[in-house]
């Protein structure tokens, strides 16, 4: 089979509605495939993430805002407007509150701690992380139950500055 004569086929096939051509002309051997349109692939939505409301355990149900950006210690903590200040979770991971299970824990409502106390353990990837305080002040409310997964930015903690 000659040059010209498979040309002429490839434009045959290219203007007709034939996808394929199979041709064997003793040991010569040729098949051709029109390039299939490439289907369009489903659509699926993204899923939606329903993220919890924490705000609602601070206490007279107020919520923090926060106005610009922070340092990383100022995200952990903010500000509420009854001169208290909301303790948060730098990291995913389970909440205890004491070192471990038979030991007491590290605060409990009505202590006075002072700025660098250790509040609480953060365990995250069997690495236990001791929260400490930037602040000195007496402990209002813990928010958080022991043995707890906690979520990043989670509330922990509202201490009343001294």
């Amino acid at each position: 089979m000659d040059l010209k004569l498979i040309k002429n086929l490839l434009k045959m096939i290219s203007e007709s509605e034939v996808n394929e051509v199979a041709i064997e002309e003793g040991e010569f051997k040729i098949k051709i495939k029109k390039k299939a349109e490439e289907a369009t692939p489903p659509y699926y939505p993204p899923p939606t993430l329903q993220v919890p409301n924490y705000t609602e355990a601070a206490p007279n149900n107020q919520t923090s805002q926060t106005a610009n950006p922070q340092t990383e210690s100022q995200a952990s903590e903010e500000e509420t407007t009854d001169n208290t200040i909301t303790i948060k979770s730098p990291i995913v991971g389970t909440f205890y509150r004491s070192p471990s299970p038979d030991a007491d824990p590290f605060i409990s409502v009505g202590d006075t701690v002072s700025k660098g106390d250790t509040l609480c353990i953060v365990e995250a990837m069997k690495i236990m992380n001791e929260i400490d305080s930037d602040y000195s002040g007496k402990i209002v409310k813990i928010l958080v139950e022991d043995s707890q997964p906690i979520e990043f930015d989670q509330p922990l903690f509202i201490i009343e500055p001294s």
